[in-house]
């Protein structure tokens, strides 16, 4: 018999390709999922990792169990979810997770709806990038997300999460009002070049795409501000100390001094709902219904 949490650290080295972002993933020690793996392969009488690079890889027999890994623990979350539909009254533990600008705009008005209607539903909260919410909902730490992908680079999901349009919104170039483009009725990125730019910190969503949108205009960004919240950054961009790229729902609050210019060729940010295939409880409904205006 094999134990279910060697199982999960097989299916998370799959997932992650790696012991180092496995171990993110579970949050235990790269130490602590190798044990758990060499546990695994005395178990099974199989080699299931050999080295790679300075990494390890699976084996044939690693992918062949991996496989099998990923149906138990798919299996695991519909029988958790079937439990919960049991009864399908909306209460206990609400956990979601999602990116500041979304939040504001889009929840508040929905958590006071829904725990007007359902007394009993507890919700909590937590904000964060899409990159470091998206491990915690597939460990089953958060039920529910509000993730950002940009349409220059579209945020890569891992298998097994469901997703659900909620807005698809225009971004614009922020500039101090004593920029020569500010009072431009639109700009090409590429009349930017030289500029100094703020965004989020490297890896997330944002980051990533001012970087592909820049290059794709033949330009080397220049950031020197990485600040998480957007609010922070107009606030040096009131200053005339930088630009940014800001989504419609970043951009308020905005202290005085900034102007939004639009951008041609348009740059877009989609916010979606995301949450566990199998695992879309009662109150996971409620919530996603009530973010799509379909609970009628």
């Amino acid at each position: 018999m094999f134990s279910l949490e060697r199982l999960r650290a097989l299916d998370a080295v799959a997932v992650h390709g790696s012991l180092a972002g496995a171990a993110v993933a579970l949050h235990i020690t790269p130490s602590g999922v190798s044990q758990q793996l060499a546990k695994l392969e005395r178990e099974s009488g199989h080699t299931l990792l050999e080295p790679h690079g300075r990494s390890v890889r699976l084996t044939h027999a690693g992918r062949v169990l991996a496989g099998h890994a990923a149906r138990v623990l798919a299996q695991l979350s519909e029988a958790e979810s079937d439990l919960a539909d049991l009864g399908e009254e909306i209460l206990g533990p609400l956990r979601l997770g999602g990116v500041g600008s979304s939040l504001r705009a889009l929840l508040p008005d929905v958590l006071a709806a829904l725990t007007e209607a359902h007394p009993r539903l507890t919700p909590t909260v937590v904000d964060g990038e899409t990159v470091g919410l998206v491990p915690l909902l597939l460990t089953g730490e958060l039920d529910l997300l509000l993730i950002e992908s940009w349409h220059n680079r579209p945020m890569p999901l891992p298998g097994g999460v469901r997703v659900k349009t909620l807005a698809v919104e225009e971004v614009d170039v922020a500039l101090g009002e004593g920029h020569p483009l500010a009072e431009r009725p639109w700009v090409d990125l590429a009349e930017l070049d030289g500029a100094v730019w703020s965004s989020c910190p490297p890896g997330t969503e944002p980051y990533e795409a001012l970087v592909q949108a820049l290059r794709a205009r033949g330009m080397e960004p220049r950031i020197r501000y990485t600040v998480t919240e957007f609010a922070t950054q107009l606030a040096f961009v009131a200053r005339g100390l930088t630009a940014a790229l800001v989504p419609r729902m970043a951009q308020r609050p905005c202290p005085p001094g900034v102007r939004f210019v639009p951008l041609r060729p348009a740059l877009r940010r989609e916010v979606r709902a995301a949450w566990r295939a199998g695992a879309d409880s009662p109150s996971v409904r409620a919530c996603v219904a009530a973010l799509t205006g379909e609970d009628g």
